[in-house]
Formats: structure tokens, sequence, C-alpha cells
């Protein structure tokens, strides 16, 4: 159907359409200077399409997110006056591919001009190219061929098809803070290009200096939550998609994971995802820092901001987000420390590893998706879709994503990542997982995460070191240990915890490829204390973890 502003509609006849547009469903940013006018000449295009339901395994919630506020953005579109033609999941004629569905519009149309937003996956950035390629060829041949052939080569000059791309006008951060310092082909370093965006931006500095003397405060923001009897509520709206659920359902599009269509609580427009930030600056920021690499067991948001999914679909921006933070909180952060330790690592995340991995991707695609700097193979174990290990911190870490569609950033890394690279398990499997399980999750932020810092995959280019850890590690920053039935002090023997003799076993068996790294010296030089003995249980009991990796 096309959705139309009925007062207009009954006042005048419709123009004809010279040009079309077409918005991503992670392209909700309605702030764009697309819509800063009405032309009614122009019509807007977004399509629930199998191509993106489809491409890989999602999360029931990430379905049921993005559509809805796919949903949401035309409606909005609409009552603001533009023109928009939304393709739903079970209309008849929704090709379900954007080769489909806009070369029979510009067809249908007669339109001259085809355009579109920069995508920030690979995959559709080359297919909206090859899209527009074809559009210039198809639709002069096809009005050429209607006409007689000695008019052929004037109508097919006349009738080629403008193409267009702009840039989405979502990111602080441009090629050019980014590709100069790529060097050889070496990427630089998260710190060196984010130190390099506050200078750019001004954001948190006096003059040329970082306020506070220091440029990053991760070193203080690594304390356990040990009372967890306070923590803030949810801070959305529930609101019940069982009917878009169903739809869903209905066409016969594969989830996993649990819908909580009833009481869903994503948000599905910029209102809802400005309250939630705000929520978050009123209400968690200030303890955000020293714990936003805790783990407590039966609470899944503790002090974060919940905003990821939001800013991922771009219904709001980075840097209304880091400026609203520093209007908050910026003039109490220059006279108190642990204000400041909060605000910088939040704006940290931001203005650094997202605009840092965005830039990772942009440079390091295709080939960034196949790299396995350890070679590993093994298959992800199955429990990583139920959450049924005795291993506790597994098993809430995964139970908790399966139902929320969330973990927190050191979950994610510290657990799931840390097993799963300790493992050997194939980075192609576990970008499989990741990228379907979050609702936060596409490809262009997940990937980056998941090859280089979460499985050192990319062989160091984004991370300095492995991101691998022991039972200490986890005992220390959660609570998840306490009702584990293996014991977080053993390295062998029964029931010993196995990310013990799995830590020791990855960096033996890769060594040859480890030993250089002088972040791993002080492991190695353990590892190197050991006695023989002692080395062979450890390993000997690591293979038996690996050989019944299912049943752990």
């Amino acid at each position: 159907m096309e959705i139309e502003m009925s007062e207009r509609a009954e006042h005048r006849e419709k123009p004809a359409v010279n040009r079309i547009r077409l918005i991503l469903g992670d392209q909700l940013n309605i702030h764009h200077s697309w819509f800063s006018r009405v032309d009614d000449s122009t019509l807007y295009v977004m399509a629930e399409q199998r191509s993106e339901t489809d491409y890989t395994l999602h999360h029931a919630q990430k379905l049921i997110g993005v559509l809805s506020a796919m949903r949401a953005f035309a409606r909005e579109l609409e009552s603001r006056g533009h023109r928009v033609r939304y393709f739903r999941l079970g209309d008849t004629d929704n090709g379900h591919s954007f080769q489909d569905n806009i070369s029979r519009l510009m067809q249908m149309h007669g339109a001259r001009s085809f355009e579109w937003q920069q995508p920030d996956e690979y995959r559709l950035e080359k297919e909206l190219e090859s899209l527009a390629e074809s559009l210039t060829v198809s639709q002069a041949d096809s009005m050429a061929d209607s006409m007689a052939d000695s008019m052929a080569d004037s109508v097919a000059d006349h009738s080629s098809v403008n193409t267009r791309k702009f840039s989405t006008e979502h990111f602080i951060s441009a090629p050019e803070d980014f590709d100069p310092m790529v060097k050889d082909g070496k990427i630089p370093t998260m710190e060196r290009f984010y130190r390099r965006m506050r200078k750019k931006t001004g954001i948190l500095m006096e003059d040329d200096q970082p306020v506070g003397g220091k440029w990053n405060y991760d070193s203080e923001n690594r304390s356990p939550l040990k009372d967890a009897s306070d923590l803030p509520s949810m801070p959305y709206s529930l609101r019940n998609e069982e009917e878009l659920w169903e739809e869903i359902c209905q066409e016969g599009v594969e989830s996993f994971g649990s819908p909580k269509a009833a009481e869903f609580y994503w948000p599905e427009t910029r209102t809802q995802a400005q309250k939630a930030l705000n929520d978050f600056l009123a209400n968690r920021l200030e303890n955000f820092g020293i714990y936003q690499d805790a783990m407590v067991d039966g609470e899944p948001f503790l002090y974060h901001s919940l905003i990821s999914f939001a800013l991922n679909i771009k219904l709001i921006s980075p840097g209304e987000v880091i400026e609203s933070a520093v209007q908050k909180w910026g003039r109490k952060a220059r006279d108190d420390h642990r204000v400041l330790a909060s605000l910088e690592g939040f704006i940290r995340q931001i203005l650094g590893w997202r605009e840092y991995m965005r830039h990772v991707y942009r440079n390091g695609m295709p080939g960034y998706g196949k790299l396995n700097h350890f070679n590993a193979r093994r298959p992800l174990p199955s429990w990583y879709w139920d959450g049924k290990t005795s291993m506790n911190c597994l098993s809430k870490a995964v139970s908790q994503s399966l139902e929320h569609g969330y973990a927190h950033h050191i979950q994610r890394l510290m657990i799931t990542g840390n097993f799963a690279m300790l493992a050997g398990v194939d980075p192609d499997q576990v970008d499989f997982w990741y990228l379907g399980v979050y609702i936060d999750a596409f490809q262009w932020v997940e990937i980056t995460n998941t090859r280089g810092m979460s499985q050192y995959a990319d062989g160091g280019k984004v991370a300095t070191k492995p991101y691998a850890a022991s039972a200490s590690y986890i005992n220390r920053m959660s609570d998840y240990c306490k009702g584990c039935s293996y014991n977080k002090k053993l390295r062998h023997g029964e029931n010993a915890c196995p990310f013990n003799s799995l830590y020791w076993h990855f960096l033996h068996r890769n060594r040859s490829i480890l030993a250089d790294n002088h972040r791993l010296a002080m492991p190695y030089r353990t590892w190197d204390r050991f006695d023989p003995e002692e080395k062979k249980a450890i390993l000997k009991y690591g293979d038996d973890c690996l050989k019944n990796i299912e049943r752990l």
C-alpha cells in the first residue's frame, strides 16, 4: 500500500513521481536533510524484505524491533506530508529484494532519479551500487524498446536515470579523520583515533589538553558491584507487538530467542529513544563508569544506557548523545573525579569505539570478514543456542541474551567471546551467533567487535592482545562463580573450571603466534614456571574439556 496524507489527497491530484528515495531499516533519521522540505514529486520507499529478514538468523526481538521502528518512521514521514511507499512482509506486490521493488516502482512511475543513503553494511553497499547501475541501463532500454527504431538513440539519451548516493548524516567522524593514519595497511589504535577526535571536536577538552589531565580513565572503571539492591528501573515503557509478531510468524520468517511481543520494550520512535537517553543521564551515568565491567546474576542492565539499538538504527545520533551527556554532567565532571571517569568512559564508547569500528569495517571489508588468525575450526557449542551448560557464567550470559536480545560489552567480550576464543571456535560461527542474537548487532559494528576484540581473529588489527581470561577474572568481576558447579580455583581435576585449563591450553597451543606480543610476556613467564607435571595435567584437562565441550 502507499501511505499518503488523506487531507492532501482530497484537495488535489498527486503530481508525477520524478524521484524515488530508498530508506533502509537502520536509516531512521528524521533530521536528515532529505526531510527538511516536502516535495510531492519525491516518493520515499521502505520495504520489509525477506532478503533482510533471512540473510542471517535473527533474534525475534530484533525482527520486531526493526520492523516496528520502520513502520513508525513511515507514519512519521507521512504525518509530515511526505509521500511514502511502504512494503510490508505479506504484501502480494512485495518482490522482497531492492532490485525488484525499486526497479518496478521506477518503471511504474517513470521516475528519472533514484537516490539512496550510504549503507553501513558492505553487502548492502554493493547491492545498491549494482541496483543503481542496472537502473541506468534497463530504464533506457525499456523506454527505447517501446519506440520506433529510428527514435531509439534519442530516447535512450533522454531517458537515462540519474542515481545519487547521500551520506546518512549520522556519524561524527569522516574518512579523512581515519584514513591518513593508516600506514602500509596498518590501522591506528583506537586510542590514537579517539584522541584525534577529542581534539577535533573539543569534547572534554581545555584548549589542547583533556579535562582532568588524562585522556582515558578505563583503568579506574573496573569495580565489581557488591550490592545490586538499588538499581534503576528499566527506562522503556512496555507496548504490545503481538500483531506484528504474528505477521512475522505467518510469513514463515525463522528466528530464535524470546519475542516478548506482549511486553515489548525496545524503542520504535525517536521520542522513546530520547526518553531512554535522558533516563540514563539522570539515573545511571554517574555510576556507569565504575561499574561498567561488572556482572550480576539476574541483573542484565545494571547502569548501562540501553541506547545502542536506537543509535544503530539512527533514531538518535552520536552527536546529540554526547552533547546531552556533556550538557548534563560536564560542569560537575570538572570537580568530581568519579563523574569525570564515568562521563569519559561513556563518551569513549561512542566517540572512540563506535566511530573507530565503523572505519575499521569500512577499510577492511570484504576481507575482514574472512580473517581467522588462529585458524580456529571448532563448531560453536549447541548450548550457545539454549544456555544449557553447567558453567554458570556462560549459562547466565547466554540465557540473558536469548531472553532480552541484549548483553553488555563485558558479558559479550569476557564470557561468551572469551570462551569461544579459548576453545578455538570458528570465527565464522561466532560471527553468525553474535550477528543474530543481539538486537543492536549490525554487521559493521558486530564483525569488528567479534573478529577484532572478542576473537582476535584479525591478528591484532584492533586489539593489542587477545582478551583471554581465566575464572579469576570472572570471579572478580561477577557473582557467577558462587552458583557454579565447577571449582573456580582448580586448573585440573574433578570439577575444575574449564576456563582455567582452557586459558593455559590456548596460550600453549598458540605460542608460536603470540610469543612476541609483549603484553603476554607475564602469563608466558608464569606458564614457564609451572612444574612439567602440572603443565601436563592442565593440558590433559583442557583436551578433555574440548573433547566433551557439548557436555560442559
